[in-house]
């Protein structure tokens, strides 16, 4: 049974004013502007929040997890993501966060740093087989993920089978939790601090595992004022920090590679330029590469759309905090490997939503009708017919979702033909 779909980027109708700004940054073109509004193709949507970074009338909003929802679970655990950190300047220790999480209602907070430590050694792991395609493809950003998904499916068997950080510390903590305390599982829940809205899909809809092991997600922007005041007072106490200062440098682009230290590796970040990147792996010019860590916002999660701080300030105070050398190596013991289920159990499957048409014949007889409307258009881009760019306005037509009349410059093209008929027509008639 098909899972029921699910998006954390939401347009607010009523605020948009059809303005195209996001319609030009979506990289997957699910953006359409239809009678002076924006519109949302639910099938092509990856929810990267791109949309959510430009709109200047902030039309569009990231659906996540009020701080309230947390009282619906007995025992409550904050998993801040390592960016999280970023968002406070003169931080003395991330011990500070995780004490002022707890005083504004959350029973222990658990280092999402920690579960990237675990990552880590997990992807170090998978690196030792020869057999998998290279370069092997993170999977920890997820925006990333489901951009392969949507346009470039013959990267999929790239995509490393190891789950993102946020899962395997929501695993860690509930457990360690559970046992120290001598509650159950079931009664806790655990609440990712969360840079994005991808991440808020993640969980609702994971990708290559039946049911996340994080029970919701709490914006930074949220929680960022009450927990600026709780840190003023927040006691310092480095032995709550248990996760190594290669975990924490995971909030950054190129934290991850750092962490997995393959050979030859490149990390990437914003959306764009990621693109560029897998479109070269997809011509096979990188395979020289042992891996490829892509981040969809810019700088890393530090840049997410959902974060405080500026990226770049954001970016420094997490490389200060990651550099110590309070723990400078991965902190991760064998057992730690076989105790949880580190690994994906579900393939990824492709999106179909690029496709013109589920036959193939029909597919081609529509690819030509678009080479041919594509010929007759001015190639400007300008997205005055609600579509991102004249490729897609003629496959938008072909599809019939749009007509002809419904570009300017066709249009205008059209009215001068009219209007040169009725000169010709007066002309006639005069004689």
């Amino acid at each position: 049974m098909e899972q029921k779909r699910f998006h954390s980027v939401r347009l607010e109708g009523d605020k948009c004013r059809g303005c195209t700004n996001c319609l030009k940054r979506c990289p997957t073109e699910a953006i359409r502007v239809r009678g002076g509004r924006a519109h949302i193709i639910d099938e092509r949507c990856i929810d990267c929040g791109e949309c959510i970074r430009v709109c200047g009338y902030h039309a569009k909003v990231a659906v996540t997890d009020p701080l309230s929802s947390i009282s619906g679970f007995k025992y409550k655990i904050a998993l801040p993501a390592p960016s999280l950190y970023g968002q406070f300047q003169n931080l003395k220790s991330i011990s500070q966060v995780l004490n002022g999480l707890k005083q504004m209602g959350f029973d222990d907070a658990f280092e999402v740093a920690r579960g990237a430590d675990v990552v880590s050694r997990a992807i170090r792991e998978r690196l030792k087989n020869p057999d998998l395609p290279r370069p092997v493809i993170s999977s920890a950003c997820p925006a990333i993920v489901r951009l392969i998904q949507v346009r470039f499916p013959d990267l999929l068997d790239h995509i490393v089978d190891v789950r993102q950080p946020m899962e395997v510390a929501a695993m860690i903590a509930k457990r360690e939790y559970a046992r120290s305390h001598g509650v159950k599982e079931e009664e806790i829940g655990c609440f990712f601090i969360t840079p994005c809205p991808a991440k808020v899909t993640a969980i609702r809809r994971p990708i290559g595992h039946a049911k996340s092991a994080v029970d919701g997600a709490i914006s930074v922007l949220e929680i960022y004022g009450l927990l600026s005041s709780q840190i003023r007072n927040a006691p310092v106490d480095i032995s709550l920090e248990t996760a190594s200062d290669l975990g924490v440098g995971w909030a950054r682009s190129g934290g991850e590679c750092n962490a997995v230290s393959p050979e030859n590796s490149m990390s990437v970040d914003g959306i764009e330029n990621c693109i560029h990147v897998l479109e070269e792996i997809e011509d096979n010019r990188l395979k020289h590469l042992e891996f490829f860590e892509g981040a969809a916002c810019t700088g890393g999660c530090v840049g997410g759309p959902l974060n405080f701080e500026n990226n770049y300030v954001a970016r420094s105070n997490v490389r200060r905090l990651a550099s110590r050398d309070q723990n400078p190596e991965l902190n991760v013991d064998n057992g730690m490997m076989t105790k949880y289920p580190l690994y994906d159990d579900l393939s990824i499957l492709p999106n179909s939503a690029m496709k013109l048409d589920e036959d193939l014949m029909e597919a081609m007889r529509k690819m030509e009708r678009i080479d041919k409307i594509y010929k007759e258009l001015p190639g400007f881009d300008c997205g005055s017919c609600g579509s991102p760019t004249c490729r897609t306005f003629a496959e938008d037509v072909v599809q019939g979702v749009a007509t002809k009349m419904d570009c300017i410059h066709m249009m205008k093209e059209q009215l001068r033909v009219m209007a040169q008929q009725m000169v010709d027509l007066a002309k006639t008639t005069r004689e």
